[in-house]
């Protein structure tokens, strides 16, 4: 067991992993904080799942090490599987079996005392909203319950870490909201930490505390969402796009001067001000006095879209 100082929950240390001469993962370095919502973003065989499963020590790595709660993966597998909650992208359960049954499995396969199962059924069935359900097969659920009964399995153990992989895909927008609050709600009740793997831009956007980057098996970049963008583009947290009749001499670089702009693009009729605030009601004054019509105005958080378009495209 390593000191990690109680505060890192997950160290990644110069991780490798080889299959023939084909690297998936090269030289991955990564830190999780306790009580984090990590996200581990990139596009499908960008290396994601291979880092999870060096993480669980459910695979070795060709070089380099990864510690959970101070534990070594390679070498301590079950200690880390104890302290850990996974939930792969394709959720198992054994359907003619009822919800309870499912979880009493777990519970015994976790060495939870007999007396005290069914109270923790009730319990983590309570928070994913399925205890009306306990008694169902889960042959008759939707995906959305299954992936919440998913949560709830994860949740038996009281584990410190949950990993996600692809957890909303194929989900309908209203059930996916649901279980991304879940996990909003558990991580400010209860202080677990996540990592959650996907390709999915707004899920990350929406949750996550922290990014990670990852393209063909690199991380090309890793911090918050609002840093990023500056940090690999030299960008700021917001992108305002403006649509005007006509563009007048001089405007552009009054729209520079205005407090809190970054850099200022234009193409044709279309101004894109990178900035480090919404301004939208300094730019809309601005473009007033100059007496010109504005026909469009739309704001986005800029950073992981950038970089969504430029890496992930090109896989």
């Amino acid at each position: 067991m390593v000191n990690d100082n109680n505060n890192n929950l997950i160290i990644c240390e110069n991780l490798t992993k080889k299959y023939n001469e084909h690297i998936v993962v090269d030289n991955f370095n990564l830190t999780v904080k306790r009580g984090e919502i990590f996200g581990l973003l990139g596009p499908n065989g960008a290396g994601k799942s291979t880092i999870i499963l060096m993480i669980l020590g459910l695979t070795e790595p060709t070089s380099g090490s990864v510690f959970v709660g101070g534990y070594n993966s390679t070498k301590e597998p079950l200690k880390v599987k104890r302290i850990t909650g996974y939930l792969p992208e394709k959720v198992g359960f054994y359907d003619d079996m009822t919800a309870r049954g499912n979880l009493e499995y777990t519970a015994e396969l976790n060495n939870i005392p007999y007396s005290e199962i069914p109270k923790k059924i009730d319990e983590v069935l309570e928070i994913v909203d399925l205890l009306k359900y306990k008694n169902s097969l889960v042959k008759t659920f939707s995906k959305g319950m299954k992936q919440r009964l998913g949560i709830a399995d994860v949740l038996i153990k009281d584990p410190q870490l949950i990993i996600f992989d692809e957890l909303t895909e194929g989900l309908d927008v209203r059930v996916a909201n649901q279980i991304l609050q879940t996990i909003l709600d558990l991580n400010k009740q209860k202080n677990i930490t996540f990592l959650l793997s996907s390709h999915q831009l707004n899920l990350i956007q929406k949750i996550c505390t922290r990014v990670g980057i990852l393209s063909k098996g690199k991380l090309i970049g890793e911090g918050s969402i609002d840093s990023l963008g500056r940090e690999m583009f030299g960008g700021g947290k917001f992108s305002i796009e403006v649509e005007l009749e006509k563009i007048p001499d001089g405007l552009i670089d009054k729209l520079k001067k205005l407090d809190k702009v970054v850099n200022v693009f234009r193409n044709e009729n279309q101004i894109r001000v990178v900035c480090d605030k919404d301004i939208r009601q300094d730019i809309s004054k601005l473009i007033a006095s100059e007496g010109i019509l504005l026909t469009r105005m739309d704001i986005k958080r800029d950073a992981l879209e950038e970089i969504y378009l430029k890496y992930f495209k090109e896989e």
